[in-house]
């Protein structure tokens, strides 16, 4: 293998030159230096560490938290000519020995492990007999108890500088606030002076979020125009993951559940759908998708709001890491805002924590009701930035805002009259002067508050109400019935009547193109008849080898074949991610693809 980080890019990967700070911390590790990356998904993290253990002698030992995206990474690294294994706990008998026979001889390129398998004591004595060139931790977030997905096994990862001192430490994460940062560095020993922070944009995503008004029609209008594609929607419950992905398909959409309350077989069958067929949407709670490797996903959908800006970074992060243009849609509400804090308020966590969740938790929903550009409040939380981007929903439909403060003052006025233990429905009918027997049972038609908000409808109050909840003027009685009550935020406000904007509420409109026709609708439809045969031949070889189809080409390989046309195998050879493996193995077959369409060219009309 050659030693030169270029020419392994070139021959191994099928690429000309490196993106952003990629060489720098390459040509960094390779000297012997340990490093902390942080880069934004699909930044090309994995070249930073597989090619200085292509470059350094011995086996790059790469610590990865799930078997899925261990075998995933296995199989596109063995595509490319890279000898590569897993360690896990699937492989037993005579597989394990033959693997550790390779670690042992040095006939490994990369092998990776998952932190509770490379922490077993008979594991560590034989790695340390054995020649490694560097050890690199992804999703190393996992490792900080401020990351928002923290697991105790990564924090047994500090052992690492010990056992292996002399070797170059990395760990990688594309998301990392600054605590969680410092977390990292200081728990692995990296030191602060090798960090490299890659910024957390990523432009060919759009960004929409959205306050729930009927949850079923706003996922289908979102959907309908992405039939074919591949998407995630995310979902808070196991039983409304069961309950969305029955809708979509009596809807006609191929969609799998994935929760934790499925068999692991079940669970792991879902995944590999996912992961081998085209066009699937995977219906999930969170348990699914941490480090997923699939390059043409689409769409993320959240039909609930996630837990933080870190949580919802990592998950709409899934779309698009082929480059191509990719659509996210966060829809919330006030029953998503009162469920979130009252999980952060019942768990076992130190009060401290506590008090770092509830933060974390006012800053998505701060990202959620902003006026502002989304993708400048979501880098910001990060300590990035950017202009207005012109590629999220508020750039490219800027929402009308109002003085709320009249309207709010009205809501929290009858919150208090009706004697803050009612839900939202009856203070709405009370204030819009509904009476029913309920309400006149009670004498909350003879209120001060009774009819005063007829200047709004009830989906407006709704939203001011989500909206109040989210500014954290309301409370929500959720161990309860759902009333609402008084903050003590609120009191205040109610006393010193500050100036308060709100969102108008915004209309349903007819759904934009979606990111997959955006994304080819730069191809003549000569080279998108070409692209889909491709495609369809890619998917051919995957089957026939059981592997995605992702790991023989991406999408946007596919597209660049489309598009150039190459003639020859050394044509087709210049294409971006076509390197001497891929050449060799799939260049004949793809050329008969391309020449067909050129016959076809070719014949009189």
């Amino acid at each position: 293998m050659p030693a030169d980080p270029l020419t392994i890019l070139k021959t191994v990967y099928g690429y000309d030159s490196f993106r952003g700070r990629q060489l720098d911390i390459i040509e960094h590790v390779i000297a012997g230096n340990h490093a902390f990356v942080l880069m934004p998904t699909g930044g090309g993290k994995s070249l930073c560490y597989q090619i200085p253990a292509l470059a350094r002698p011995g086996i790059g030992l790469v610590v990865s938290p799930l078997i899925a995206l261990m075998e995933d990474q296995v199989a596109a690294l063995r595509q490319v000519g890279v000898k590569a294994g897993a360690l896990n706990s699937r492989l037993w008998g005579e597989e394990r020995d033959i693997l550790w026979r390779d670690i042992e001889r040095g006939d490994l390129d990369l092998l990776y492990m998952a932190p509770e398998t490379l922490l077993k004591p008979e594991n560590r004595d034989r790695l340390k007999s054995a020649r490694l060139s560097l050890i690199a931790v992804d999703e190393a977030h996992c490792l900080s108890q401020w990351g928002h997905d923290f697991r105790p096994e990564y924090r047994a990862l500090d052992c690492l500088a010990e056992l292996f001192p002399d070797l170059p430490r990395m760990a990688l994460t594309a998301t990392a606030d600054a605590p969680t940062r410092a977390e990292i560095v200081g728990h692995l020993k990296i030191g602060t002076q090798n960090s490299f922070i890659s910024g957390f944009d990523r432009p060919n995503i759009r960004y929409c979020a959205a306050e729930k008004t009927s949850t079923t029609q706003q996922m289908l209008r979102f959907l309908e125009p992405r039939r074919g594609e591949s998407g995630i929607v995310y979902c808070l419950s196991k039983r409304k993951t069961d309950e969305v992905a029955a809708t979509l398909n009596d809807h006609g959409f191929v969609a799998l559940p994935y929760h934790a309350g499925m068999e692991m077989k079940a669970r792991e069958q879902s995944q590999r759908r996912f992961q081998h067929e085209q066009g699937l949407v995977m219906v999930a709670t969170i348990a699914f998708g941490m480090g997923i490797d699939k390059p043409d996903v689409r769409f993320v959908l959240h039909a609930d709001m996630p837990a933080s800006i870190e949580a919802y970074y990592q998950e709409t992060g899934r779309a698009g890491r082929d480059g191509l243009p990719a659509e996210v849609l966060m829809l919330y509400g006030a029953a998503d805002i009162a469920l979130r804090r009252r999980f952060i308020d019942e768990s076992e966590a130190p009060e401290a924590r506590k008090r770092v969740e509830h933060r974390k938790l006012d800053a998505l929903l701060g990202f959620a009701e902003s006026c502002q550009c989304r993708r400048q409040v979501l880098l910001r939380y990060f300590g990035d930035d950017c202009p207005p981007c012109g590629n999220c929903d508020v750039c490219l439909d800027p929402p009308e805002t109002f003085d709320g403060s009249i309207a709010a003052q009205k809501l929290l006025s009858c919150i208090y009259r009706t004697g803050e233990r009612f839900g939202q429905a009856h203070v709405i009918s009370v204030l819009l002067g509904e009476s029913d027997e309920r309400i006149s049972r009670l004498g909350h038609d003879k209120l001060s508050t009774f009819g005063i908000g007829r200047e709004h409808d009830r989906n407006a109050w709704r939203s001011t109400v989500r909206q109040l909840v989210a500014h954290g003027l309301i409370s929500v009685d959720v161990a309860g019935h759902g009333g609402l009550f008084i903050s003590p935020k609120g009191g205040q406000f109610l006393r010193e009547k500050p100036p308060l904007h709100l969102r108008v509420l915004k209309r349903a409109r007819p759904e934009r193109k979606s990111a997959r026709r955006e994304a080819r609708a730069a191809l003549p439809a000569a080279d998108r008849a070409l692209f889909e045969k491709l495609r369809a031949k890619r998917l051919e070889l995957a089957k026939a080898q059981n592997v995605p189809p992702y790991v023989i080409f991406h999408d946007k390989t596919l597209v660049e074949m489309a598009a150039r046309c190459p003639q020859s195998i050394a044509e087709l050879g210049a294409i971006p991610g076509v390197g001497e493996a891929k050449l060799a193995r799939y260049g004949a077959t793809f050329l008969q693809v391309i020449n067909g369409r050129e016959t076809e060219r070719r014949l009189p009309g």
